[in-house]
């Protein structure tokens, strides 16, 4: 009520409260001497200055002269900022002698300074330890992203990051070959392990990640898995610690990706150390996979050029004499029959140029350039016996393409056209023509068309409406596909096939 005294402050309850508060206080009068400090509070004094006081026998004494450690700290300076400018500091600070890390609000009145200080070092510990493994993820990117080098230079580099981040000397990737274990690459401190050695696989740790298909995490291997100190690993190598996990190639274990130690491990291994070694595996087994797969299309595609080379030699040579024969026979007698010869050499030819046009005609195109529709259909006309036929292109129409890829692409629609085009008393005299549409072209022709049964397997390889290859829209398809176009077989145009290219959005 107005005119009367405040009533008295409950000095136990705010004690209690204070004591309660799980963040450690203490209150400094204008000459920095202790005037109190909650139980938190007064566990922390204590323990930075080696004596177990109680609140009693710290209050009246100066911050300064009990706690001579805290002079020229960063501790000092921020208390002192806050006395001398009457304003609120918040601060994280390092104190050294108990090696903590305290989280800091003071609020200082004319007459002291109010503290209120928590124990942090375990959160800066958990923040360290977030950073760090973000810089070895970030490293683990870089070195996987990294082009330049090899698959074995960077499992090189995976080793080397596990080796340290695990505190090991040995690392390497293994495969599993029959009973044989094979080290194909390898980080160790000497020459005692290289890659390509050979041992038996049942001599290490690996067989129970092979056989079981799962990791095998031990610090101490005697002490974890003494089943394993029969093996040559324990009894003569002296392997104490492993962490090895399996690398999976197409579903099958390929082998081990594992490091080990001879040092006991006075610590289990961490979650994150074991992800970080199965996310490298799984890694490395992915990169694999593309690996052999390459190197599989690699062989595949060595031996398509060396039927390519056979083709080419062992028959079109016999055919060059058969038809320079022929040509020799003709002079001499005529049959009918000559000229059923004749077009069987030019299937033969054919079949041969087609043939060796898909063995070596690859995915992608590289060369892209904007070229004249008009110039390019000419050459590929010229380069067909068209007969009769005759050939219509707009001259606006501009492709941007491989040329010489677009040249055998018209040239096979030009021959399916002229040949599927042409009557039973011999008239070729189909007309094609190529025109612009938007996002593509067309190639159609007036001839008889497709039948309706075959529109869908037009592109298949082997497919043949009559005496053709069975590769020619198949060659089609293949470089629309390798320039990123979609090629479809529409509705008929004046009775004839209508081809239509359209370019994908990526392209």
């Amino acid at each position: 009520m107005a005119g009367e005294d405040a009533p008295p402050v409950d000095t136990e309850s705010v004690e209690d409260l204070l004591d309660r508060m799980t963040d450690a206080f203490l209150g400094l009068d204008d000459e920095w001497r202790f005037t109190y400090l909650n139980e938190q509070g007064r566990r922390v004094v204590c323990e930075a200055i080696g004596e177990d006081l109680t609140v009693e026998e710290l209050q009246g004494r100066t911050m300064w002269d009990t706690i001579p450690e805290l002079a020229g700290t960063v501790f000092e300076e921020r208390y002192r900022e806050a006395m001398a400018s009457q304003s609120p500091v918040s601060f994280e600070a390092e104190y050294e002698p108990l090696d903590a890390w305290f989280e800091i609000n003071a609020y200082p009145s004319e007459s002291g300074l109010s503290v209120y200080f928590r124990d942090v070092t375990e959160r800066r510990q958990r923040r360290r330890e977030l950073e760090k493994r973000e810089t070895v993820l970030r490293e683990m990117y870089e070195v996987i992203s990294d082009q330049d080098l090899s698959f074995e230079g960077r499992v090189e580099e995976l080793l080397a990051i596990g080796c340290r981040e695990l505190g090991v000397e040995y690392g390497t990737l293994s495969r599993v070959r029959d009973d044989e274990y094979v080290f194909e690459v390898v980080q160790a401190p000497d020459d005692s392990l290289e890659a390509g050695d050979v041992i038996d696989l049942e001599q290490t740790y690996c067989e129970r990640v092979v056989v079981n298909e799962q990791r095998l995490v031990t610090g101490d291997v005697a002490a974890d898995h003494p089943e394993l100190t029969d093996c040559a690993g324990f009894r003569e190598w002296g392997i104490n610690c492993y962490l090895g996990t399996p690398v999976t190639v197409d579903g099958d274990v390929y082998g081990t990706f594992c490091f080990y130690d001879a040092e006991t491990m006075t610590r289990s291994f961490s979650e994150w150390e074991i992800t970080l070694v199965d996310t490298m595996g799984r890694w490395i087994g992915s990169a694999l996979e593309r690996k052999l797969a390459t190197e599989r299309l690699g062989r595949q595609n060595e031996r398509l050029e060396q039927f390519a080379t056979i083709v080419s030699h062992d028959l079109r040579n016999p055919l060059g004499v058969a038809q320079k024969r022929l040509d020799l026979v003709a002079r001499d007698c005529e049959s009918e029959h000559l000229a059923e010869v004749e077009r069987a050499h030019d299937r033969m030819e054919t079949l041969i140029d087609d043939v060796l046009t898909m063995a070596r005609v690859g995915e992608t195109v590289e060369d892209i350039t904007e070229v004249e529709m008009a110039a390019v259909a000419r050459d590929a006309w010229d380069s067909v016996r068209t007969g009769d036929a005759s050939l219509e292109v707009d001259d606006e129409l501009v492709v941007a393409c491989d040329r010489s890829r677009l040249q055998q692409l018209l040239e096979n629609l030009f021959r399916n056209a002229v040949e599927h085009g042409s009557t039973d008393d011999g008239d070729d005299s189909v007309t094609v023509q190529i025109a612009g549409r938007p996002g593509g072209f067309v190639v159609a022709d007036d001839g008889p068309g497709i039948p309706e049964r075959e529109r869908d397997s037009v592109f298949e390889f082997g497919h043949s409406g009559s005496d053709g290859s069975g590769v020619g829209l198949a060659i089609v398809e293949q470089i629309a596909t390798a320039h990123g176009w979609n090629v479809s077989l529409t509705d008929d145009w004046d009775g004839g096939a209508r081809f239509e290219f359209q370019t994908t959005a990526d392209r």
